[in-house]
């Protein structure tokens, strides 16, 4: 089978990828490493070397309550943008582009600091999660936002948002939202 497109270049208008080769998001545990950013980088260009021409990171919280766990990846100040650069950077470097995937754990984050739209707990989870307000759901919202405008501080000029699913899905669904 012949897959003339695949390995021909593609003009997304903002940018054009070498190629139609895609690596999707995948949490490698590298994050929550002292050295994990020189880790990911090197992971990452190594992929971008061999031809994938879009990587999508691994997820990233927008703020403490999305950690996947304790110590978990956040990029929500400037402070956090080098950490982020060192990957973006050794990512370009190879002749490819990054994405980064903005993750919200909701109520499967392994750490007590955790929210979601009700406070119930989920079955795979020891802690139960603080029932968000309507005007902390706001600030989520820009939280989201926050990530990724940091995110371009970082060099990362796209996005790919997967905690609403993860929070704001739960409140269509009885097994995971329960309204006063």
């Amino acid at each position: 089978m012949s897959y003339p497109s695949l390995f021909a270049p593609l003009d997304l208008g903002f940018t054009t990828l070498k190629n139609r080769v895609l690596m999707g998001s995948m949490h490698t545990g590298l994050e929550e490493y002292p050295d994990g950013a020189e880790r990911l980088a090197a992971f990452y260009a190594e992929r971008a070397r061999h031809g994938v021409a879009l990587i999508v990171s691994g997820g990233i919280a927008p703020d403490l309550t999305g950690v996947g766990m304790e110590g978990g990846a956040m990029l929500n100040d400037a402070s956090q943008i080098p950490h982020h650069r060192t990957i973006t950077e050794a990512v370009h470097q190879e002749g490819g582009k990054i994405a980064l995937q903005i993750l919200h754990t909701g109520r499967y984050s392994y750490q007590p600091h955790l929210v979601a739209p009700s406070a119930l707990q989920a079955p795979i989870n020891r802690f139960v999660p603080h029932e968000l307000s309507h005007e902390e759901i706001l600030q989520l919202i820009d939280n989201f936002a926050r990530c990724a405008q940091t995110g371009a501080g970082g060099r990362i000029r796209r996005c790919r948002g997967d905690g609403f699913r993860r929070v704001f899905d739960q409140r269509i669904s009885d097994a995971a939202h329960q309204s006063a």
